[in-house]
């Protein structure tokens, strides 16, 4: 089903550019405006520059934002800061990070075009809904540059791990790059050029689908793009560069990949109490108050108790909620109400808690509609809950205008995205937060008109 294809990929000149570590970044969707500064100040080469973060407000912007990227992208090919690889690889991706919870794990995937297809046909398959306007100016950036600057995170299902044995055997020895991340989790590229080797893993994928863990926004914008390619160029093949998309690929039975929770920091426009929130809230949760100890015990309290439910009581689905201006923090545990609320939505569906705190506490409580948090942009991520309090705390100082009302969660389950994705369903946006990122910078994609995508099988 799902078609891999060796390509050659393009990566920094250290001799040019100096420390890795200085020049890439996280993916754009997860680099806040205050951050791109630290990032452009780093290094003068860094990935901020090309993979620039999407417009403020989710608008497009007007054609010298995307033109000036790939004006400099061009200037940096041809000025060697930026070499291509002369012949197509495959590529084997791994990273070595500590999690949360203290243990050390190892991720490893593979880097490679995906042939793209439309989501109907069950090749690749998604979990999270999308936003015309971040496609929109995706799709500028792409059509003006013609590269993909970040791989795709995707899922696959090889439960005897037959591709990274075959990869990790054929890598070559030096690695492409390796940087170690603001998080200091390290991540090591090794090509892998045998062309039996390849084929025999384009075989293995013949049989599979892929389940886009991250990057729903730039897989749609590629097939936007594709249209585009197809309507300017009448003789437009499968093998043309524009019919594929750079992806990572991890087996979603290995034992380093990590899913983390994505907090919710709520702007609530305009003040609210507790009080006022805890009416809002009744109908729906059981409102528990932590009452003993700073913020951050507080927060670590609920944590603790909505772990605590969740693995003893397999339907439990809890959340926390903090209030900066009143240094409150509460469990919500869902009554009957709640799911009678959500009777109506696929059963799988019913036990996501991202689903419920959306549904329920976000649309009904709060009364916030999806469209207004999205064009208001009332609704801000994370997955660090001690960044977002401080966050929280840092918003309620010195203003009168907006609430900040931090929701904590459990993470999405893997088995929970396959099941989803399976059923052709979509989950909220900003469902799952796999850990760590595939860092931007490492290995990226040019599309070059009139070369044709390798199919070795």
């Amino acid at each position: 089903m799902a078609f891999i294809a060796p390509f050659k990929g393009i990566s920094f000149n250290v001799d040019k550019v100096g420390s890795l570590d200085d020049v890439v970044t996280p993916p754009y969707d997860v680099i806040n405006e205050k951050a791109v500064d630290s990032y452009s100040q780093k290094n003068p080469y860094s990935m901020i520059r090309l993979d620039i973060t999407k417009n403020p407000g989710g608008t497009v912007g007007d054609d010298s934002r995307y033109q000036d990227v790939a004006d400099l992208f061009q200037q940096w090919l041809g000025e060697d800061v930026l070499l291509r690889e002369k012949y197509p690889a495959l590529y084997l991706y791994t990273v070595q990070y500590k999690h949360p919870s203290g243990q050390t794990l190892i991720r490893k995937g593979l880097v490679s075009l995906v042939g793209l297809a439309e989501f109907t046909e069950g090749i690749v398959k998604p979990h999270e809904e999308t936003f015309e306007s971040v496609i929109a100016d995706r799709l500028r950036l792409l059509d003006s540059t013609k590269a993909q600057f970040s791989q795709i995170f995707s899922l696959y299902s090889d439960e005897e791990n037959k591709v990274l044995n075959l990869l990790d055997a054929a890598k070559e020895s030096d690695a492409v790059g390796s940087i170690t991340d603001g998080d200091g989790c390290v991540h090591s590229l090794h090509r892998v050029s045998d062309g039996a080797v390849i084929m025999q893993v384009q075989e293995l994928f013949k049989g599979k689908s892929v389940y886009i863990a991250d990057g729903h926004h730039r897989y749609t914008t590629a097939l936007a793009y594709r249209k585009l390619q197809r309507e300017r160029n009448s003789d437009f093949s499968d093998n043309d560069p524009a019919n594929h998309i750079m992806m990572y690929l991890c087996p979603m039975e290995d034992p380093g990949l990590s899913v983390l929770p994505t907090h919710r920091l709520l702007q609530w426009p305009g003040m609210i109490n507790m009080e006022d929130l805890r009416l809002r809230l009744d109908p729906w949760f059981e409102l528990e108050e932590m009452k003993e100890g700073n913020r951050e015990v507080l927060l670590a309290e609920v944590l603790s108790r909505m772990d605590e439910e969740e693995s003893t009581t397999a339907s439990a689905s809890t959340f926390g909620v903090y209030h900066p201006g009143e240094d409150r923090c509460f469990l919500l545990t869902m009554k009957p109400a709640a799911k009678e609320l959500l009777k109506e939505k696929p059963e799988q569906m019913q036990e996501l808690d991202v689903v419920i705190l959306s549904e329920v506490i976000i649309n009904k409580a709060m009364e916030l509609g999806h469209e207004r948090c999205e064009s208001e942009n009332l609704i801000h991520y994370y997955s660090d809950p001690d960044e977002a309090i401080d966050v929280a705390v840092k918003d309620w100082n010195g203003q009168d205008e907006m609430t900040p009302l931090l929701f904590v969660m459990n993470p999405t389950r893997v088995r929970q995205v396959r099941q989803v994705a399976d059923e052709n369903l979509i989950m909220p946006h900003k469902s799952t937060y796999f850990y760590p990122k595939v860092m931007t910078g490492l290995l990226f994609n040019q599309l070059v008109d009139g070369e044709n995508v390798s199919r070795l099988g």
